[in-house]
């Protein structure tokens, strides 16, 4: 799955001295994730978990701490890709004197133990151990190419600078410390390391056949001493990602390596431990360059475990599926008042500050860490919760004990709470309204609370969710739908929202009733911009915030979705053609899409865009496949 040549030096973010956020690498090992540019930086790492301080934070200021290997004096690689079926990057630069290969990879190390898979819930999942080492290997092909590694770390976000020592007689380890940080980071490498203040260097001409590697570990790991023993762990690494991607169903189509790559993304995005997946990797990366639309996405919102399991599912892996359905039980089971989102451990406080000592992704600020929007009132979780019981529940054909007084206590909080205004699933800081979106996901709760009820013999219980359901349905029929026969953003008003995609997805009316056909083309004619989908128009609605946001690409791959269902397969497969002609150079998303530049916005790459891109391209592969889409080519 080879990608294409990177951005030439000429493109206008490159001229900025700002890196393009879809032109970065991601890598994961389960318990951390990086950021690499082409480069050859890593420019965002937090150690030793997903949402902790950074150690690498150079893409939110320069001075925040980055490691780089590349050869002296050149800027851009010749090429960058992923090893098909894997984590693993592999960046090669051509040189006037030589070429170089440097591939990239967090470890991935043994099966940590032995418990049943095949157990209906697992409560601590079964995965591998990461190994807690980055691992970075150099190998000259032709040549000769002078090559160069600088390693500065600064931890807490770029607040705590290290000292650099040698942890024995040769110069080939170091260790880097902070005061009043307990994290404790070792260089190792076979080139010889010189330190310079907070920097640890190392300058090597290598020529034709050479090889050398470097390996930051944290956390008690016993790095690599040889470039053989660092090599069979690259090599392992790489096989458990093929192993592991080789468990799926994917379609034999030419979107296939898209299917794949988004598969790999969730994956690297979910914290092994939990079984949680972060809505993204990174914080702060802005929805507008200069803006003030910058969050933290280093948690788990409860909304994505719908899609989530839909997903997960539909590419054939029940067991992440399983975990992570495991993760938003145990919260359910322990909290009676959900909350909407929850750190990958479980946290409920994730405190909102933020960082004025960083200037941001070119110059985006505010830089936040927490998110306070876990302390909002959104009346979509008791929705997404109980669509995820319900398919869970047929997936595995079996609903178990625990889960019926979680269902019964999230069905009873969507009928106290369905007729209050909420924040709606935008978020919004704004005045809390009677959002239309929500409304449908609370009668998504009590619908499929009734259904699953009436599955297990609770035929009273069934009656009453089931009129429940009807009262939710029509007065959202009532209030939230214009003289047009639109779905609308919020009762009573004319604004559009791209939310209410999700309307024949969730099987709120059929995507036969002319409310749904109207609605899925209202939004394509109304609220795209060249096609692509915005998830409001922000002059129309009280968001708490000002200046503009692209547009959301889970919203257009809902519109792809959602014109499958209407019958509109042409306009589906031209859209999501467009759509992947939009990834970034690695096949990776963020949350938005300039679409004047087609560069991507917000955090990276982010879980909730790969999710629907994984239902949009099999919704489009399976009309295709039953014959009610043209050829390649003529929708495009």
């Amino acid at each position: 799955m080879d990608a294409p040549s990177t951005p030439s030096p000429t493109h206008p973010a490159d001229r900025t001295g700002t890196v393009p956020i879809g032109d970065h690498g991601f890598l994961s090992d389960g318990e951390v994730s990086a950021l690499l540019s082409p480069g050859g930086s890593v420019d965002w790492m937090c150690v030793p978990r997903f949402d902790s301080p950074s150690v690498f934070g150079a893409i939110l200021g320069k001075r925040a701490g980055r490691f780089k290997i590349g050869p002296v004096d050149v800027a851009v690689p010749a090429d960058r890709r992923y090893l098909p079926g894997t984590m693993v990057l592999e960046t090669s630069w051509g040189t006037p004197t030589g070429w170089m290969i440097v591939r990239d990879v967090l470890l991935v190390g043994p099966w940590h133990h032995e418990a049943d898979r095949s157990a209906t819930y697992s409560r601590t999942p079964t995965d591998y151990e990461a190994e807690h080492i980055l691992l970075r290997t150099i190998r000259c092909v032709t040549g000769e190419v002078q090559t160069v590694m600088d390693c500065e770390p600064v931890l807490d976000y770029g607040r705590a600078p290290v000292r650099w020592s040698y942890t024995g007689e040769s110069y080939h380890q170091g260790q880097a410390e902070a005061e009043g940080s307990d994290v404790r980071l070792v260089l190792t490498t076979d080139m010889m390391l010189g330190f310079e203040g907070g920097q640890a260097s190392s300058r090597t001409l290598l020529k034709a056949g050479d090889t050398r590697f470097v390996a930051l570990s944290w956390g008690g790991a016993v790095p690599p001493t040889t470039y053989e023993e660092a090599y069979a762990k690259q090599v392992w690494t790489a096989h458990h990602w093929q192993h592991w991607l080789g468990r799926g169903r994917f379609p034999d189509h030419p979107w296939r390596s898209y299917l794949q790559r988004s598969a790999l993304t969730l994956k690297g995005l979910t914290y092994a431990p939990t079984g949680a997946v972060v809505a993204a990797g990174s914080t702060s990366l802005p929805e507008t360059p200069g803006g003030t639309r910058n969050y933290d996405y280093r948690f788990s919102w409860i909304r994505d475990s719908t899609f989530a399991l839909w997903g997960m599912f539909s590419l054939g892996f029940d067991w992440e599926a399983v975990d992570f359905f495991s993760f938003i039980a145990d919260l359910a089971e322990r909290d009676s008042d959900l909350q909407i989102m929850y750190g990958i451990g479980g946290e409920k406080d994730l405190v909102e500050e933020e960082l004025d000592h960083l200037p941001g992704y070119a110059g985006s600020r505010p830089v936040r860490i927490g998110n306070a929007a876990y302390a909002q009132r959104q009346h979509d979780v008791w929705g997404a919760l109980l669509d995820s019981l319900y398919l869970h529940s047929r997936s595995v054909d079996h609903l178990d004990n625990r889960i019926w007084p979680i269902l019964d206590t999230q069905v009873t909080k969507a009928l106290q709470h369905w007729q209050e205004p909420d924040a709606g699933i935008w978020e919004v800081r704004g005045e809390l309204k009677h959002f239309t979106s929500s409304k449908i996901m609370c009668w998504v709760a009590v619908d499929r609370g009734a259904k699953l009820a009436r599955m297990t013999g609770e035929t009273a219980k069934a009656d009453e969710w089931e009129r429940a359901a009807q009262e939710i349905k029509d007065d959202i029929l009532e209030h939230g739908v214009d003289d047009r026969g639109v779905l609308t953003q919020y009762y009573g008003g004319t604004a559009l929202d791209a939310s209410l995609l999700l309307a024949p997805l969730v099987r709120f009316l059929p995507p036969d009733d002319p409310r749904i056909r109207a609605t899925v083309l209202a939004i394509r004619k109304e609220l795209t911009v060249d096609g692509l989908v915005l998830r409001y128009k922000v002059e129309e609605t009280d968001d708490g915030f000002s200046g503009e946001e692209g547009t959301f690409t889970i919203c257009s791959f809902w519109l792809v979705s959602a014109l499958c269902e209407i019958g509109e397969v042409k306009k589906a497969r031209k859209l999501c053609a467009k759509l992947l002609s939009f990834a970034g150079p690695l096949e990776l998303y963020g949350e938005e899409i300039d679409p004047h530049s087609g560069q991507h916005l917000g955090n990276f790459p982010q879980a909730f865009t790969h999710l629907a891109l994984i239902n949009a391209v099999l919704h489009v592969i399976r009309l295709e496949s039953a014959g009610e889409a043209p050829p390649d080519g003529d929708a495009t």
